[in-house]
């Protein structure tokens, strides 16, 4: 049973992070500490789910792109197609007021990949080795007509909008952060459930049976202390 005295609680998760969970548990120490730990099962549960929609969401995407490669390349990943997809676009830094080419960071995630892969890398390793703020970052405004207009739209539903597709992989990118780095995830996190559901049966529905047969949150929703 935790009490007032147990300082090891405040030294193995600091008195700041525990401080939030005696909040949420009307100052007892006990609960807190259950409180605690059902967060971090349910990091782990939304892990392995987000896990699933970001090997989907690469694949899909991968899947439409193969048709943007050149003449020449082997992979949408090689280096000419991707100078096509990912041309230089100045824009605004909206923090430094300064112009920078808004698709460098997409160009370079890729040669990282591409390096990652080995000397000669096989495509599917290189998309493997993509980060999911990439894939995220594929469905914004910046590539309306590059990217999805021609290929990306097709791995979804029709007349699906594409910033709400964005929106909600965004959205799911900050809350895997969150998860990633072990905070609290205590606000809203049914919400952020079904956010995850519907963005798998966007983009791949004829796994969602399995997809929500497989998942551990809901059942670790209903047992929160």
């Amino acid at each position: 049973m935790a009490t007032s005295g147990d300082a090891w609680i405040e030294q193995w998760l600091s008195k700041d992070r525990f401080a939030l969970y005696v909040r949420k548990s009307g100052g007892d120490r006990t609960r807190a500490l259950e409180l605690y730990e059902w967060n971090a099962k349910l990091g782990a549960a939304f892990l392995h789910d987000l896990n699933h929609l970001e090997v989907a969401l690469r694949n899909a995407y991968d899947q439409q792109l193969v048709h943007a490669t050149l003449r020449g390349d082997r992979h949408w990943t090689d280096k000419r197609t991707v100078q096509h997809l990912f041309p230089r676009h100045m824009r605004m830094d909206q923090r430094t007021r300064k112009q920078v080419d808004a698709n460098r960071t997409p160009r370079d995630q890729i040669g990282y990949a591409r390096s990652a892969a080995g000397a000669t890398p096989n495509p599917g390793k290189v998309v493997a080795e993509l980060m999911f703020g990439f894939w995220t970052y594929m469905t914004s405004d910046l590539h309306e007509k590059t990217l999805w207009v021609p290929y990306l739209h097709k791995a979804f539903p029709q007349n699906t909008d594409r910033s709400r597709v964005h929106d909600t992989l965004t959205d799911l990118r900050k809350f895997r952060n969150r998860v990633a780095h072990h905070e609290p995830i205590l606000s809203a996190p049914e919400a952020r459930r079904r956010q995850l559901v519907s963005a798998m049966r966007l983009i791949r529905p004829e796994a969602l049976a399995h997809f929500n047969a497989h998942s551990e949150v809901a059942a670790i929703l209903a047992k929160r202390p």
